[in-house]
């Protein structure tokens, strides 16, 4: 695989994944009530959901390999895809969060088991069907046909564990008012790159598509 086409879609992945959605929320919800420990849970939920995405992802590439039509329409749907999500971005207004770490309710008033946040956290990921669209867009124009398991594995092991941290560090600043005070004035201009460089993997990709 091309590291630069690699570094090029991790990093448009990674941005995707600073713009708040439900999963964002849910982690902020149980941080607040319960801690960040609590939220590192359910985070490890979310992050579980997303590599059965992941895995969907590389399957359903793997046996589209030898199907060329197949193949060829998924690849330019995923372009287009990714196209229409950097449009959303772009339009997105910076969202209002109002996290306010001192409202935090004491463990006694709401205790919800590990169990019941891992569960929680992993459907919240699976209920979302923008992930799947995500992925197998993402798998999709990732990698050619030539690309090895081990390096789908590598790609995937990768976005799981940026999930899961990200959201670990959700959990961790909300207790922190002036980083996440910090975090909200910068959305805007997460939202533009995140735009620009999902508009930037599309064209390049449908540039080698055309090449």
């Amino acid at each position: 695989m091309d590291l630069h086409r690699f570094a090029l879609i991790a990093g448009a992945h990674f941005l995707t994944l600073l713009s708040p959605g439900p999963d964002f929320f849910l982690v902020v919800r149980y941080a607040l009530v319960q801690g960040k420990k609590a939220a590192a849970v359910a985070s490890l939920g979310i992050a579980l959901a997303n590599g059965v995405f992941i895995l969907a992802a590389i399957s359903g590439f793997t046996l589209l390999r030898d199907q060329p039509l197949a193949y060829a329409l998924l690849y330019w749907s995923g372009c287009a895809y990714l196209a229409w999500l950097g449009l959303r971005f772009w339009q997105a207004g910076k969202p209002v969060l109002v996290i306010d770490a001192t409202q935090r309710q004491r463990p006694s008033a709401e205790y919800i088991s590990a169990r019941r946040l891992l569960v929680t956290g992993f459907l919240s990921g699976m209920l979302n069907p923008k992930n799947a669209l995500f992925y197998l867009a993402l798998f999709t124009l990732m990698v050619g046909r030539n690309t090895s398991l081990g390096w789908q594995i590598g790609c995937g092991s990768w976005m799981f564990f940026a999930v899961l941290g990200w959201d670990c560090a959700v959990a961790s600043a909300v207790g922190h008012p002036r980083v996440m005070g910090k975090f909200t004035q910068q959305l805007g201009h997460v939202h533009r790159a995140s735009a620009l460089l999902l508009w930037l993997v599309s064209a390049s990709l449908v540039f080698n598509g055309l090449s």
